[in-house]
């Protein structure tokens, strides 16, 4: 919320991750950013990378989203990310509305 109030809407994501990978530093909050997972079909290794925003306490997916509102691609790729990370959680977190937006999912 902090990194909303500042900037609002209307910037890049990349802007808001930038500020949030700071927030998350300040707050003592552990994460990975842009961490690549991989997915697994018949328990071999995918080619394919996955690259969530940021994996925080090494078991939450959050995706964030600069866009004027949010559509169900986007909230697939968080499920999905989850999924492929073998992570029970997921948050979608959208700066690109008036209001600080965000979806929890559990996976």
């Amino acid at each position: 919320m902090a990194v909303h109030r500042h900037f609002g809407c209307g910037f890049s994501e990349k802007v808001y991750q930038d500020a949030l990978e700071i927030e998350f530093q300040e707050q003592n909050i552990p994460f990975l950013r842009e961490e690549p997972i991989f997915a697994t079909y018949h328990n071999q290794k995918l080619k394919t990378e996955f690259i969530p925003d940021f994996i925080c306490f090494g078991s939450i997916i959050v995706e964030l989203k600069a866009v004027q509102e949010l559509e169900d691609y986007q909230r697939s790729q968080a499920i999905n990310y989850a999924k492929v990370a073998n992570m029970s959680i997921a948050l979608l977190i959208n700066f690109g509305e008036p209001s600080l937006r965000y979806e929890r999912y559990i996976v």
